[in-house]
């Protein structure tokens, strides 16, 4: 299954993104709250299965704020059918 991001709020300091699948069906959200030097993201995906292609949707998206305000600290809540996942292995 084919996972992408489809917005449904983006303002200054808050994103709600929609994660739809090619049938455009939502499947899943992540929320993005920007707060001076903090950067507090929380996800979650449905059902299992594409837990990898979860993380190489959001580790991009988050490098590209990192880039940005690279003084933020970024706090990440993420899970996929209710587990939650690490965006990095160690």
């Amino acid at each position: 299954m084919q996972i992408y991001f489809s917005p449904e709020l983006i303002a200054q300091d808050t994103q709600i993104l929609n994660i739809v699948d090619q049938n455009q069906k939502a499947v899943g959200f992540v929320t993005i709250i920007f707060n001076q030097n903090k950067i507090y993201v929380h996800g979650n995906l449905e059902e299992g299965g594409v837990e990898g292609d979860f993380k190489d949707l959001i580790k991009p998206y988050l490098g590209g704020f990192k880039k940005v305000k690279s003084e933020a600290d970024i706090y990440a809540y993420l899970s996929v059918g209710g587990k939650k996942i690490q965006l990095e292995e160690n």
